[in-house]
């Protein structure tokens, strides 16, 4: 592992050691665990995005082969 040194301000540090202790972590752990969530959320966002995207290039079409498996059958 490496060590960084980075800033924040008296009131975000003292809500970092408040959550820390509150969780039983110490406050390396807790900033790796949020920086390792914020992350992830970012892939995912990013996923979501280019997933947005190739559906508007490739909109679903009613008439796919598809719809007719899915429909509930008449009685």
């Amino acid at each position: 592992m490496e060590t960084i040194q980075v800033v924040i301000d008296a009131k975000l540090l003292q809500a970092t050691d408040r959550a820390a202790r509150k969780s039983r972590l110490n406050r390396s752990e807790l900033v790796r665990l949020a920086l390792q969530e914020h992350l992830r959320r970012l892939r995912t966002l990013e996923s979501e995005e280019r997933d947005r995207r190739g559906y508007e290039k490739h909109p679903h079409k009613a008439s796919d082969e598809w719809e007719a498996e899915a429909a509930w059958p008449l009685e």
